[in-house]
């Protein structure tokens, strides 16, 4: 699904990652550890098309992505990849529902159908009910609820989560972990968490640990 040979990155001076190799399989749950400023985040972005490396090369099912256009790549970055962050990024203005609904209009889908997936997706997380509701009248793990539901309404191969239950309390942490779970259940995504929580990272299929910008530990769960 995803493999990534020699990747490095730079700012100025600043080496952030530093000859990174990995392969993530259909389907895979991989956790991505370490600590501050070992250079999480910055693979995430990288992974997720938002960033280029400075060297090496991403490749999407054998496809080698630095080569195309901003055009495409942003093209490919909304239809084929879901991001979840630590704030959900909601906007305030909307429902859950129409929150859900923007990446599909960005993908130029129809209302109706956009809406259908929406409903279904909500549904399916257990926010049927909220479908109305406007960010400030939702909870902390509600919020998350429709961020994944957002982050799946193109039916993504990929979805990326930089600590995404980093905000939420004991319980709707849990919850937010088990759901990760059942959603490769449902929709079969490759799912990479960046996370603090040892919790989080120990229920995934493999762990990674980066240090100084460097993979120390890849190991299988």
């Amino acid at each position: 699904m995803i493999k990534a040979v020699h990747i490095n990155k730079n700012f100025g001076d600043l080496h952030v990652l530093r000859e990174i190799d990995f392969e993530i399989e259909k389907g895979e749950i991989v956790s991505i550890v370490g600590p501050s400023g070992a250079g999480k985040t910055t693979l995430l972005q990288i992974l997720g098309t938002l960033s280029k490396p400075t060297t090496g090369q991403i490749s999407y099912e054998g496809k080698d992505i630095n080569t195309w256009k901003e055009k495409h790549i942003a093209e490919f970055r909304n239809r084929h990849i879901g991001f979840v962050f630590q704030f959900h990024h909601l906007l305030p203005e909307f429902t859950a529902l129409e929150n859900v609904c923007i990446p599909a209009f960005i993908a130029k889908a129809s209302k109706s159908k956009a809406e259908e997936k929406a409903r279904e997706i909500l549904g399916f997380l257990k926010m049927g009910e909220r479908l109305d509701h406007k960010p400030n009248e939702l909870s902390g793990g509600e919020l998350q609820r429709v961020a994944v539901a957002r982050a799946l309404i193109n039916e993504p191969t990929i979805i990326l989560a930089d600590e995404p239950s980093g905000n939420l309390d004991t319980q709707n942490k849990e919850e937010l972990h088990n759901l990760f779970f059942s959603l490769r259940e449902r929709y079969n995504p490759s799912i990479v968490i960046v996370t603090h929580d040892h919790e989080l990272a120990g229920k995934a299929d493999r762990k990674m640990e980066l240090r100084d910008g460097k993979i120390i530990r890849n190991d299988v769960l």
